[in-house]
């Protein structure tokens, strides 16, 4: 079902924009976004093209194709027709020097091509300013994002113990799983920013499988197809009496995700010093979403929690040997990894509506991956959990 983004919301978007340029660069006179996603965040459809953002007149999107679709996709109000860049920037009246952009993902030789035809000389980045903008839902954004939650939480808790079968295979198992996450509404991908990362839902891990290192930079991992396609889950793992289920994948609705992490146990009970650990991780997460208040600040809370906790729960805590990464949790939207993340180094404050996965989890060797994931939204009570309640360790007898 197509559901076009409103004009308001498309409006309301730009106008934060240029407050947030006017703030931060305020010299600035024009930016280009050329990446799908921030595209589709400003304009509402991802065609390729171009959105040239002028400070003092109305932004103008120059799509190449598909000019039909972008029309019927959006209600941004100056979409035009192009067949190169040559044809932008010969009604375009450009006198500045400098162009803000994403650094971050647009390539050199795309950008060259931009630069044939346009006196841009300086570059510089939007891509912060952009990530900040985005870091802050609309209400509009909230309500797609606890539908993701809704159906995420539905597939997670109440329909994956029945799915779970002896003698299948992890990706067996993720090729059902993707089925019924599309049939209860899932938009069939979820988005990565990381360079060159590619995803169908995430990790699923039957064991110690969830041990194996992740191809991108997350506490858990799987072996995946195959060295060249590290995802989805292994042919050759099958599910086992007494194993660890290991399920951290993420969901999307009308782009908007969220991220969710939930244990199994298949068969059988974990041993007691296993279900503490996990446990331990639940208790991790309730205290980071407890905080997750205006005016917190995200590399503070890093440090109150990695502080607090015992040097043995520290071994292998959001990760596994070598492989342990730096941060507790993350922001969330239209990509699965977004402005601010719970880690030093984030100075700036949580606003009230910015939505984070926030993620404890713990490797145990010739076990896996044990701990929990959610998504929350910011509020001045601490987070709002989207995602369910479960605290994991579901039995599956």
């Amino acid at each position: 079902m197509q559901n076009n983004v409103p004009l308001f919301e498309l409006e309301n978007r730009m106008t934060r924009f240029h407050a947030h340029m006017d703030c931060k660069n305020p010299d600035w006179e024009y930016t280009a976004i050329f990446g799908k996603v921030n595209l589709y965040y400003f304009t509402g459809t991802m065609q390729d093209g171009v959105l040239l953002i002028p400070r003092d007149e109305d932004a103008v999107f120059w799509v190449r194709n598909s000019y039909s679709r972008a029309l019927d996709e959006s209600n941004f109000k100056d979409i035009r027709p192009m067949g190169s860049f040559r044809d932008a920037a010969g009604e375009s009246a450009i006198t500045s020097e400098t162009i803000y952009t994403e650094t971050e993902l647009i390539s050199y030789a795309h950008l060259q091509r931009f630069l044939k035809y346009f006196p841009f000389k300086n570059i510089v980045s939007a891509d912060k300013t952009i990530a900040d903008l985005r870091s802050v839902k609309s209400e509009y954004e909230l309500a797609l994002m606890k539908k993701s939650g809704q159906i995420h939480r539905h597939v997670k808790e109440d329909l994956v113990p029945d799915m779970l079968r002896e003698g299948m295979s992890e990706a067996e198992f993720g090729t059902d799983l993707y089925k019924v996450f599309v049939e209860e509404g899932h938009q069939g991908l979820v988005r990565f920013g990381m360079f060159d990362t590619e995803m169908i839902m995430g990790h699923i891990g039957f064991g110690e499988s969830s041990l194996y290192p992740s191809y991108f930079n997350g506490a858990s991992g799987n072996r995946g197809i195959g060295p060249y396609a590290p995802v989805l889950g292994s042919p050759d793992r099958k599910l086992k009496f007494g194993d660890l289920v290991y399920l951290d994948v993420g969901c999307g609705y009308h782009g908007y995700q969220t991220d969710k992490t939930t244990t199994y146990m298949f068969g059988k009970s974990q041993p007691e010093d296993v279900m503490d650990m996990h446990y331990k991780c639940v208790d991790v997460q309730n205290t980071v979403a407890s905080m997750l208040k205006p005016g917190e600040i995200p590399s503070v809370i890093y440090q109150t929690i990695m502080d607090g906790l015992d040097e043995d729960f520290k071994e292998n805590f959001m990760g596994y040997k070598e492989r342990r990464v730096k941060f507790l949790g993350h922001g969330i939207g239209l990509l699965i990894d977004e402005m601010p993340v719970i880690a030093k180094g984030f100075d700036e404050p949580l606003a009230e509506n910015m939505t984070l996965a926030i993620e404890p989890k713990k490797g145990i060797t010739d076990v896996g991956m044990v701990g929990i994931e959610n998504t929350f939204i910011v509020t001045p009570h601490g987070g709002e959990c989207i995602t369910g309640e479960n605290t994991g360790l579901i039995p599956v007898y």
